[in-house]
Formats: C-alpha cells, structure tokens, sequence
C-alpha cells in the first residue's frame, strides 16, 4: 500500500531548534509506534517477555543485517535466489522490504527511534526471489524456504506476501507442495504466519499461503482498531494486527519510512507471538495461538470476514489467564488431514544457526527522499473467498500434479520516481501475482 520516507517530522525540529516532544512511544513523532502504548511492550520487556529465545525465520526479500538497529539479531540464513546467508536485501526498491520487516520484529533503536517488539528475538533470513527483486524469476522457492526453517530452528515463520487465482486457474486455494511443506512445519512444531492481502477494496480474492490450512492469515488495523480499508476480508482470516502508518527501517543505512499493509501487521503479529512464547517457553505452537486468539480486542469466539477472531493484544496473552487446552481453530482444521498422512519426509533435521556479527556501517545518517503515495495492483473478478475454502478441501483429496510453482510478488512499494509497475504476471497455472 502506501510508504514515505521519514523526514518531515525531523527537518521541522531541527528548523525549530529545539528537539522533539517526549513520547511514551517509540518511533519519529509523525509515525509513533503506537502498539507500545495498547500492548504495555515495556512493561512485558520487564516481566522477561522480550522475545529471547524465539527464532523469526523470515521468508521475504533478505535483510541488510549491516544496519545498526538490526546488529547482532540477525542469523546467518539462506538466499535461494543469488546464493548467500540472507544479509543482502535483494529488494530494488531502497524501502528494503525484508529489512523492513525484520526492523518492526526485532530492531534495536537506531534511525527515527525504529524499535521492533520483540528485540530479545532473532530473526532467520530467508531471501527468495521475489517480484521487484535483483533475482526475480519464475521460481519463488517459498516450498524450499518453508522448509528451510522448519529444518533450521525457526519457532515461527513470518511470510509477509502473497498471490491471488484467477477463476480459471483451477481447483485449489493452496497447491499440494505448498500445503505438504507447511504441514511438515508444523509437525516441527513451527507457527506459521502470513499476510491477508492488501485487496479490501478490489474484491478481497483468496490469496495464498494465507488460505493454506494451518497458516495464521493475518489483516490489518490502524490505531483506533478499526480494520483498515485495503485490509483483504476472508472467512480464513485468524487475526488483525496494526498495520497503519507502521514506521521501519530502509535497507540503506539511516533511512527509514512508514506505511501500511498486511505485510506490517504479519511483521508484528510475529513479534507478538514470539513475546508470548518467550513468557512461557513449554508452550507449544498450538498452545501460544490458542493464548494469543483467547485474549484478542474485539474478541469473537466465531471470525468474522473483517477482523477474524480480533486484534491480537500480547499483553491481554501474557497476563490473563488462559486454559493451556484452550482451542486453536487453525490447528484444529489442520489435524484431520494431517492426520490422513498428508504430510511425508519428516526425517530432515536442523541446528539452529549462531548470530552474526556484524560492525556498525560506517558514515553519518542519510535521510531518503520522500516518494509520494502509490498503491499496488491488484486483481479482481475472483471467485468468492468462501469458494476458496471449498477448494481448500479439493486441493487435499484432489489429483493435482505436484511441483508446482509461483512467482511470488513480495509486499514492497514502488517510490514515486520508480517507472510505472509492469503488467501483472500470470504464471502457467493462471496464478496471478501482485504486490501486497
């Protein structure tokens, strides 16, 4: 959706000479972090829920593990698109989106005071090749990836992209690869977590890995609660996470923006489920979903298109009390079909990787210019998202050639200087492929 750069708010303090107002919230005073405020993040950091002890595996564009916010959080991961660690955000755009998104989870404060929620957490890159990467191409490897950090330490899975079906597409929400590759996560124990899409006013269409059985489909709201207006509505939708003016580090060192998206609100859902599984460690996957879905704002027992089961609210998780049988509907739709022997090849096995150590880069702080607002292009005359859980059912008892694979166009914003966006790619499965 929409990002500009941070810099007006700044030059005014400066012209002013004076510096900015304090604020209980971290972030530049145009775009506060506001969450800190609704969720008490520093009064979780100080009961020891920081996110310590939690690996974030990162499927998105790379991370410029370099910065200084990001140094020491960062592992060494993979590149499936250009060979490498993950420490390279392949993203031409200079918003970085991957390093964006690991910014809101995991950043010290550094550049416009951008601190991530659970900064006690690391983050596993896993760069592939998206749409508006250095590297793009046919395949995205998001299987591989998926894969990856289940085979590599990763306790949640943060996938801030997507891609829509047209009608003529065929029969699945989710291809067999896919789907096989989550439920192997799964069994390890992973949470996976993924963006609803950005298409709330173009039709909502079913977009996937979100509408994969056992994936937390994750939309957005603004400071208010109220769901966002580009936020995509499903009948899968699990929960809504601030994603509205959220300030994140470029991939260029000492720059910063601030924007909207699922992709935003998928980063800080993340987070906050690291924060409850720092707080309580023996807790499974199933469990800290069930927590965190027990103790949403506008909670609802029965999800709604616009919110799911609500606003995810870390606090509310960490300090009620919550039953450790309480349910968790994503898992719960998952199981029978796992049980049914869909998933195979549960013998691989990972280490988790050691932190990086990086030096802080060198020079001053460079503001970006600011790029004007843009939004993404979407696809519509989808069939309805209710079809799609239809499909869903299909897609696991139905005889789809395996091996299957999508372009993948990652949630990051074209600036305004950039030329205009190329046509939508349509893969050969009919997949249509769009920024988030």
């Amino acid at each position: 959706m929409r990002r500009r750069a941070l810099v007006g708010a700044l030059m005014a303090a400066v012209v002013l000479g004076g510096a900015a107002p304090a604020i209980a919230a971290p972030g530049p005073p145009d775009a506060q972090e506001y969450w800190f405020d609704s969720w008490h993040v520093n009064s979780m950091w100080d009961s020891g829920a920081d996110g310590h002890g939690v690996t974030i595996a990162e499927i998105d564009t790379g991370v410029n593990a370099s910065l200084t916010g990001l140094h020491g959080r960062i592992l060494n991961g993979t590149d499936f698109g250009e060979s490498g660690n993950g420490h390279v955000d392949r993203d031409k755009d200079p918003f970085g989106h991957g390093t964006a998104m690991a910014s809101i989870m995991v950043s010290r404060p550094s550049s416009f005071d951008v601190t991530g929620v659970a900064p006690g957490a690391r983050i596993l890159p896993i760069a592939v090749p998206l749409g508006g990467t250095t590297d793009e191409q046919a395949d995205d490897h998001l299987v591989q990836a998926i894969r990856y950090a289940a085979d590599h330490g990763a306790k949640i899975i943060s996938m801030s992209l997507g891609g829509t079906r047209k009608p003529s597409a065929g029969q699945q929400a989710c291809y067999p690869d896919e789907q096989a590759a989550i439920f192997y996560a799964m069994k390890k124990g992973v949470l996976l977590v993924a963006a609803a899409g950005n298409a709330g006013k173009h039709g909502s269409p079913v977009e996937e890995p979100g509408v994969c059985l056992g994936v937390v489909s994750v939309g957005a709201v603004d400071e208010s609660n109220k769901v966002a207006d580009f936020s995509s509505r499903h009948p899968y939708l699990t929960l809504t996470a601030p994603g509205v003016n959220v300030p994140s580090l470029g991939r260029i060192a000492g720059q910063a923006y601030h924007g909207d998206g699922t992709s935003q609100a998928t980063a800080l859902a993340s987070a906050a489920a690291a924060l409850v599984w720092s707080k309580f460690p023996k807790l499974t996957a199933s469990q800290v979903l069930a927590r965190l879905l027990a103790t949403t704002d506008h909670h609802s027992t029965t999800p709604s298109t616009s919110y799911g089961y609500g606003v995810v609210n870390p606090y509310r998780a960490i300090t009620q009390k919550v039953s450790t049988s309480a349910p968790d509907p994503v898992y719960a739709n998952a199981a029978p079909f796992m049980a049914r022997g869909a998933v195979a090849g549960l013998s691989g096995t990972g280490t988790p990787p050691a932190p990086a150590k990086h030096s802080a880069p060198p020079g001053t702080v460079r503001i970006a210019a600011t790029p004007s607002r843009i939004t993404s292009q979407v696809v519509t005359g989808l069939a309805t998202a209710a079809a799609g859980l239809i499909l869903l059912v299909v897609l696991v008892f139905g005889g789809v050639r395996n091996g299957r694979r999508r372009k993948v166009r990652a949630a990051a914003l074209q600036a305004a200087a950039s030329p205009p966006p190329p046509p939508p790619h349509v893969d050969s499965d009919g997949v249509e492929w769009h920024q988030l």
